[in-house]
């Protein structure tokens, strides 16, 4: 990214830091006063304050919080803000330590309480004149972000979805993710999106902040989805919706059991694929042709077992000739269910007669495996 530390010549400061041991913190303060002074940066506290927003979450007791980083203007209780498409008047506001304050600076943050909804992390925020510029500004916001959302939807179409099933590979996963934080929303949809592969495609149809409610659980209901909730429990009525329209609500409070549970849900989309197991050889020494039964191979097992339900593969000088299922497996004159390695035995194929003498009967089983991702 061509940057420079100072120590190498160039014209950045660094400064290693650690959270843990606290190592560091009040260095990086002065390197950024330092910085400020060097590069005169300037505020006017006398306007409307904008920023940014740098967190965003549902508390259960003050409904929508948001963390907010001023960086011009002065924001004060009681003005008019638009974030992204949330929009309120601010009723409180809140210091790093939680105590009450009544008005933030430039680069000053604060925690404010009063917006309809939780604005994404990095939203630029803006003070208006009124209430009713701001409520017109975000539904305008709310209409193109629907458009925008409608326009990015790929629709199918028949000869695609005939080519995937041709390839076998037709598998969706849809996904609503709800989460406490808006934090939380944007890392477990990430992290969802990166689990597709060529087999199964994992689709984030909605992520917002906020309980799980009737709406999530239609939404789910329409579109095939799974409902993802992340530190956050659906209402009384969407849980009854939920149960009374099939809808699957799942609830997590460690991001990795979310991750894991979509993983295994994807490979159990998978079709399971059948593996054969080869479990003996029967070597053909004589052949008797039996009136109402067909033709009846006598010989010896040289390798494994050879079962009853097991399928046989007749092998002439090293060209496979047919497969069918074991009709009979004898022993002098009884049915027997495995002979093995160095006895002998009757074989009889279903609807195949055509054995000759020094054929290789090769048997196996069929087995199913799932497939891996």
């Amino acid at each position: 990214m061509n940057l420079l530390v100072e120590e190498w010549g160039g014209k950045y400061q660094c400064q290693e830091i650690s959270a843990k041991k606290g190592l560091g913190v009040n260095e990086l303060l002065d390197k950024v006063l330092l910085e400020a002074d060097m590069m005169d940066l300037k505020a006017n506290p006398n306007r409307k304050a904008t920023g940014t927003i740098i967190e965003s979450s549902l508390d259960k007791g003050r409904g929508y919080v948001s963390t907010v980083l001023v960086s011009n203007g002065t924001l004060k209780i009681g003005d008019n803000v638009i974030a992204g498409t949330s929009w309120g008047r601010i009723k409180a506001m809140f210091n790093e330590r939680n105590q009450r304050i009544e008005s933030a600076g430039p680069a000053e943050p604060a925690i404010i309480l009063g917006l309809n909804g939780a604005p994404t992390a990095g939203d630029t925020f803006h003070v208006m004149e009124t209430e009713q510029e701001a409520r017109e500004i975000a539904n305008k916001r709310e209409q193109l972000q629907r458009e925008q959302g409608l326009r990015t939807q790929t629709r199918l179409t028949l000869s695609d979805i005939s080519h995937r099933i041709a390839r076998g590979e037709f598998h969706e996963m849809n996904i609503i993710v709800k989460g406490d934080t808006d934090g939380s929303i944007e890392a477990l949809s990430d992290s969802f999106i990166k689990l597709s592969t060529e087999k199964v495609k994992v689709n984030v149809i909605s992520k917002a902040v906020g309980q799980i409610s009737e709406n999530d659980v239609m939404l789910a209901s329409a579109s095939d989805a799974v409902i993802v909730g992340f530190q956050v429990r659906p209402s009384a009525d969407a849980r009854r919706l939920a149960d009374r329209e099939g809808v699957e609500i799942n609830t997590y409070s460690v991001i990795y059991d979310a991750i894991d549970d979509v993983k295994s849900t994807m490979v159990g989309m998978l079709d399971k694929v059948k593996k054969e197991i080869v479990t003996g050889q029967f070597e053909v020494k004589q052949v008797f042709k039996i009136s109402k039964v067909g033709t009846v191979a006598g010989g010896m097992v040289t390798e494994g077992k050879v079962h009853s339900k097991d399928k046989g593969r007749v092998v002439r000088d090293g060209i496979v000739i047919h497969t069918a299922p074991i009709d009979a497996l004898k022993r002098y004159k009884d049915d027997v269910k495995e002979v093995a390695t160095g006895l002998e035995c009757g074989i009889s194929l279903v609807n195949y007669n055509d054995l000759q003498v020094g054929d290789i009967i090769e048997t196996f089983t069929e087995i199913e495996v799932e497939q891996k991702l």
